[in-house]
């Protein structure tokens, strides 16, 4: 049987997982440092927390969080607008082959914890959780 290579059970390769964190760092340093000629890029903290790249190294989604998570969409808007000199940059720096097109996403992680923390808090959920689970039959069959 043929190996279907359209399938998406597998995750991402060591490849991609090692040039994703190259990714992420360097521009991490970049950003730290200031080296992007725009000034509203330099004046924002972000954070870059990943970089997902594409199975075929053509594209990197990295995901960004300005400091305070205040002004994601004015961050993710002005690290696009730069995104050529960024990749630009980004590949001399990195010294890869070929630098992948870079797309830019405010990362929703942390909204989603909150998320979840105030649902665990609810007093519903908590009385569910606290409820004890009784045993199944299975364990008390000997």
């Amino acid at each position: 049987m043929a190996k279907n290579r359209f399938t998406t059970d597998t995750g991402p390769t060591q490849r991609q997982l090692r040039v994703g964190e190259l990714i992420r760092r360097t521009l991490s340093d970049l950003l730290m440092r200031g080296e992007i000629h725009d000034d509203e890029v330099n004046r924002l903290n972000i954070t870059v927390s990943e970089a997902r790249i594409t199975s075929d190294m053509r594209v990197a989604t990295i995901y960004v969080l300005p400091l305070g998570g205040k002004g994601k969409d004015q961050a993710v808007k002005a690290l696009a607008r730069n995104a050529h000199e960024i990749r630009r940059t980004l590949g001399k720096v990195a010294k890869l082959k070929h630098t992948p097109e870079l797309r830019f996403m405010a990362d929703e992680t942390f909204d989603r914890m909150d998320e979840t923390r105030a649902l665990l808090d609810r007093d519903e959920v908590k009385r569910d959780l606290q409820t004890p689970v009784p045993d199944s039959p299975e364990e008390g069959a000997e």
